[in-house]
C-alpha cells in the first residue's frame, strides 16, 4: 500500500521560513501574498510578476523588519544584519521559493515569469489569513442543511441536494467548535494578562463578533430549534418511493465515492441520512451547550475582572484620607507643613459638617412602643364616600367589555345573515357610539375567534369619531 509523502523534493523544509527569527514577517507576507491572490480583492486579470511581488511585499517588510524572535534556529535571514526592505524582500521570495511555498510559472502572454502560491502552500496561507482577518460567516449552515433536505424531498431533489445537507451539517460541528476554541482562548489570554485596560479592545472584538455571528447562531440558526424540522424531513426521506430510493442511491455511489467507501449496510442512502441525524443530535446535545458554557465563562471572567478593578478603584478613592494621614505621619517635620498646605488646597473647597451630640437621645420603653404600633385607619366621612363613588360610576359609565360587544355583533350577524359595517353600527347614544369605536378591538381579541375583520379602502366620517371603515362577518 502506497502512502503519500509530503515532505520530499521542494517541500523537504517546507515550514523552515515560519521557524526562523524572523518568522513574523514570513507569516505576514504570507497573509499578504494570499490576500492578493485569492482573497475578497484579488485581482484575477493579472498575474503576478516579479516586480508586482517585490511591490506587494515590501511595505510588509518595512512593518515587520523589527520583529525577531531569539529562541529560533539559524537561517538565511538570521546571518543577514542588512535589514534594507529591498534585500530583506528579495530574501523572503527566494525562501519561499525554496522550500516550497511559492511556484514559478511561465506567462506567455506578457513573456514573463510570474509567481503563485502552491497547492500546500495556499492551503496553510488560508490559514494564517483566517486567523488574522475577523469572520464573515452568518452561521446560517443549520439552516442550510433543512434547506438542502427540503430540495432533496422535491420533486427535482437528487443526492446532490443529501450530500449538501451532509456538509452542511459538519460544518455546524465546525462553528460551534471554532466558538468554543475562541472562547477558551480569549478566557487562557484574560487570566494571563489580568488587566481590564488590555481586555477591554478583546471584549469589544467580541461583542462585535456577537452582533455579527453569534446572535443569528443563537436565534435563527439555532441547532435545538432547527433539530426537529431536520429529523421531520430525515423521516420523510427514509419513506420516499421505491424509484425515488433507488435513483438517489445509485446517484450517491456515483459521486460520493468517500460514503461508498465508509458506509455500513447495503444502502448509501440510508447510511448518509442516518449520519446526518447522528451529527446534528450530536451539535443539540453536546456541541450547543459546550458553545454557551464557554460563552458564559468567558463573560463571567470578564464581570469578576471588571468588579474586582471597580473595587479596588473604590478602595484607593475611600481610603485616600487614611494614606494621607500616613503618609504626613511618616514625612520628616520639616515636610509635614509643606505636605498639609498642598493637601489643604484639595481640601478647601469641602464642607464639613459634624452633628451635636446633644441630638442623640435614647427613646424610652413607651416610645418604642408607640413608634411600631400601627395606627388605626380613619373612617372616611359622608362626602369622602359619595366622591369615591361618583368617581368609580364615571368611570365605569363608558367601559364596555370586549365580551358584551362581542355578544352584540354575534347576534347582529346572525339575524341579518349578512356582513356588517362599522359605519352601520347606531350611533344614538354614547355607549353606542364606544361599542362602534370599540368592534375592531373587540373582534381581534380572544372572544372574537370566531368572526373575520377586512379593512375598507373607504373611511367613516361624523360628527362624533373619524377612523378607517371595516367589515365584520362570521368565519364560514
Amino acid at each position: 500500500m502506497s502512502h503519500t509523502v509530503f515532505f520530499e523534493n521542494e517541500r523537504k523544509r517546507f515550514f523552515r521560513p515560519l521557524n526562523g527569527t524572523r518568522r513574523e514577517l514570513v507569516a505576514a507576507c504570507l497573509r499578504a501574498l494570499y490576500d492578493r491572490l485569492h482573497g475578497p480583492a484579488a485581482d484575477y486579470a493579472h498575474n503576478l510578476t516579479r516586480d508586482a511581488l517585490k511591490e506587494l511585499l515590501l511595505p510588509v517588510v518595512r512593518e515587520y523588519r523589527d520583529a525577531r524572535a531569539d529562541d529560533a534556529p539559524d537561517d538565511e535571514l538570521t546571518a543577514t544584519t542588512d535589514d534594507d526592505p529591498q534585500t530583506l524582500v528579495a530574501m523572503v521570495i527566494r525562501a519561499l521559493l525554496t522550500d516550497g511555498w511559492l511556484e514559478q510559472f511561465a506567462y506567455r502572454t506578457g513573456l514573463v515569469t510570474a509567481f503563485r502560491l502552491s497547492r500546500p502552500g495556499k492551503l496553510f496561507s488560508e490559514a494564517l489569513w483566517s486567523l488574522d482577518r475577523p469572520s464573515r460567516s452568518r452561521q446560517r449552515n443549520m439552516r442550510g442543511c433543512r434547506n438542502a433536505l427540503e430540495a432533496a424531498l422535491s420533486e427535482k431533489g437528487d443526492a446532490h441536494d443529501l450530500v449538501d445537507a451532509y456538509e452542511y451539517a459538519e460544518k455546524v460541528i465546525e462553528d460551534l467548535t471554532d466558538g468554543i476554541d475562541y472562547f477558551q482562548e480569549l478566557v487562557r489570554h484574560l487570566m494571563q494578562t489580568a488587566s481590564v485596560h488590555t481586555q477591554w479592545e478583546e471584549f469589544v472584538e467580541f461583542l462585535d463578533r456577537f452582533q455579527r455571528d453569534y446572535s443569528k447562531q443563537l436565534t435563527s440558526d439555532n441547532a435545538t430549534l432547527n433539530r426537529q424540522a431536520i429529523v421531520q424531513k430525515l423521516e420523510r426521506l427514509r419513506t420516499v418511493q421505491e424509484n425515488k430510493f433507488r435513483r438517489m442511491d445509485d446517484q450517491l455511489r456515483d459521486i460520493a465515492h468517500w460514503a461508498v467507501k465508509d458506509h455500513a449496510g447495503t444502502s448509501v442512502y440510508d447510511w448518509l441520512l442516518g449520519r446526518i441525524e447522528d451529527i446534528v443530535d450530536a451539535a443539540c446535545q453536546s456541541k450547543q451547550p459546550g458553545f454557551l458554557k464557554a460563552m458564559e465563562t468567558y463573560l463571567k471572567r470578564v464581570n469578576g475582572l471588571a468588579l474586582q478593578s471597580m473595587m479596588l478603584h473604590a478602595g484607593q478613592t475611600r481610603h485616600a484620607y487614611l494614606a494621607a494621614i500616613q503618609l504626613t505621619a511618616e514625612a520628616p517635620k520639616e515636610k509635614q507643613d509643606q505636605l498639609l498646605l498642598h493637601i489643604g488646597q484639595f481640601l478647601a473647597p469641602a464642607e464639613v459638617r459634624l452633628l451635636d451630640p446633644v441630638s442623640f437621645k435614647l427613646r424610652t420603653a413607651s416610645q418604642r412602643r408607640k413608634a411600631v404600633t400601627v395606627s388605626i385607619r380613619p373612617r372616611p366621612s359622608r362626602e369622602e364616600r359619595l366622591a369615591a363613588a361618583m368617581a368609580r360610576a364615571e368611570s365605569e359609565a363608558f367601559s364596555i367589555p370586549n365580551e358584551e360587544v362581542v355578544q352584540q355583533l354575534r347576534r347582529d350577524l346572525r339575524v341579518f345573515d349578512r356582513p356588517i359595517r362599522v359605519s352601520t353600527l347606531p350611533n344614538a347614544t354614547a355607549r353606542d357610539v364606544i361599542r362602534a369605536m370599540q368592534a375592531v378591538e373587540a373582534v381581534r381579541s380572544d372572544g372574537g375567534a370566531d368572526m373575520t375583520v377586512k379593512k375598507l379602502p373607504m373611511r367613516v366620517e361624523n360628527e362624533l369619531y373619524g377612523s378607517n371603515d371595516y367589515e365584520i362577518e362570521l368565519k364560514k
